[in-house]
């Protein structure tokens, strides 16, 4: 309710609640699922690239679909620039300056989206392994709790980031949906 009562127009959010619902639960669950040792598939899906950008260029295509659906032809103004209130001379520089940057920034929302979940994910396991590998470094069983500990604490650690990851990953969504929905320009 938080998430997308803040971004979307409530007229237009029970059509989007129950994508965002299997969004974030589906990322928290894989998250939550990376975490358990010996887990049968191996690793955290959400720690690999390919299902991170697969979400991502899936809510990129829901956020155009909206778009589209929202603003029928004004939707072409997401993509190229054309402001009205300058003069004809103007607004041709500007279209061929502008219009570039508006499709770069199409490609880079679902671009983002994919390297901050994958990432953050990803990180958390490699620090939590190099902690884990300071036990075979050691070879001392006196020095062994630390890292240890360590590793403990970096697994609990991880456990906020599984729900916070799948948390911002929704709210972006929402957020960009929101944004496409509006009246851009």
């Amino acid at each position: 309710d938080d998430i997308a009562r803040g971004a979307i127009p409530e007229k237009h959010l029970n059509r989007f609640v129950p994508y965002l619902l299997t969004l974030f639960f589906f990322i928290w669950v894989n998250n939550l699922l990376g975490l358990v040792p010996f887990f049968p598939g191996g690793a955290n899906l959400t720690g690999n690239i390919a299902v991170t950008a697969t979400l991502a260029i899936i809510t990129a295509i829901v956020v155009e679909i909206a778009g589209i659906r929202a603003n029928g032809l004004g939707y072409l103004n997401t993509l190229f620039y054309w402001n009205k209130e300058l003069p004809i001379v103007v607004r041709v520089v500007m279209f061929f300056v502008m219009s570039p940057v508006e499709m770069v920034g199409k490609i880079s929302k679902p671009f983002a989206l994919t390297i901050r979940l994958f990432a953050n994910m990803t990180a958390g396991h490699i620090v939590f392994l190099a902690l884990v590998g300071l036990i075979f470094a050691f070879q001392s069983w006196a020095l062994a709790g630390v890292p240890v500990l360590m590793a403990t604490a970096i697994s609990m650690l991880e456990l906020f980031v599984s729900f916070l990851q799948a948390f911002i990953f929704t709210l972006l969504a929402c957020v960009f949906i929101g944004q496409i929905r509006e009246a851009h320009h």
